[in-house]
């Protein structure tokens, strides 16, 4: 008989799937009709984030216990929060492999997969859950990083919303992500002796993999959004250009030519 979590994880996949599949049914707002597939990815992404990103907080809150012992102390539902990030980031990297090309999602198909691998061995053991749910307080981030986006594809920047989600963007990265990336990392070095050193090294990978696309991520907003917008007063022909971006990167808001970027 199949774990519990793996089937969680199952009916999550169908369940973000299945929503992928309902999105194209509504819509799409005129001014992101350009890009239909990255409007409709977004808001799952979006969704997802919302809940596993507010459920961490709020059980991290309700029961501290899972960040004093990250191993064996979580409630029954913590796992299936954990489970339901597993299957969403499986259906997500199979929308990207059925709608991009490799050599656009490279970057966040290596990411999913890094993710996917660590959260499915809290899934499949039952252990570790507590550093799984810390691990998704990074989603109150991602959170902010996909509404920017969503701003960016309706053609909003600038603006006063694109503004505040872009310093409410930064601000998440370092309190829900980088914070949470440095205590992970602290507690796995700590623990480095306890820990089996396949799952040290599975976890650091992953760890150094995040935090360095977090870095990079947040020097991209602070000089796209906040630096240049300051140093080159945007204008209406500005703003259109800013529009015609489709790539589903966090760099700079016009046109480039990196693939480097992430999504949680």
């Amino acid at each position: 008989m199949a774990p519990p979590g793996l089937l969680v994880a199952g009916a999550s996949f169908l369940a973000f799937r299945g929503l992928h599949w309902g999105l194209r049914r509504l819509p799409t707002p005129e001014l992101a009709a350009r890009d239909r597939w990255q409007w409709r990815n977004l808001c799952v992404s979006l969704a997802h984030s919302l809940l596993s990103g507010a459920g961490a907080l709020l059980g991290l809150s309700l029961h501290p216990q899972m960040a004093a012992d990250p191993i064996h102390g979580h409630p029954s539902w913590a796992l299936v929060l954990v489970a339901v990030s597993v299957g969403y980031f499986l259906a997500d990297g199979a929308d990207l492999l059925r709608n991009q090309t490799l050599g656009k999602t490279w970057d966040l198909l290596c990411h999913h997969l890094v993710v996917v691998s660590c959260l499915s061995t809290a899934v499949l053991s039952g252990h570790y859950v507590g550093f799984s749910m810390v691990s998704l307080l990074l989603e109150l981030n991602s959170a902010c990083l996909h509404l920017r986006k969503l701003l960016l594809l309706s053609r909003q920047a600038p603006s006063l919303a694109f503004s505040v989600t872009s310093w409410a963007s930064l601000a998440t990265l370092a309190l829900f992500r980088l914070v949470p990336l440095g205590w992970m990392s602290l507690w796995l070095f700590r623990q480095r002796h306890q820990v089996p050193l396949a799952l040290v090294t599975l976890g650091g990978i992953g760890l150094v993999t995040v935090g360095v696309m977090s870095i990079v991520l947040g020097i991209r907003i602070l000089v796209n959004d906040v630096l240049q917008s300051r140093t080159h007063p945007p204008s209406p022909g500005h703003e259109k250009t800013r529009g015609t971006r489709t790539r589903r990167d966090d760099g700079p808001v016009t046109r480039d030519n990196s693939t480097l970027s992430l999504k949680d």
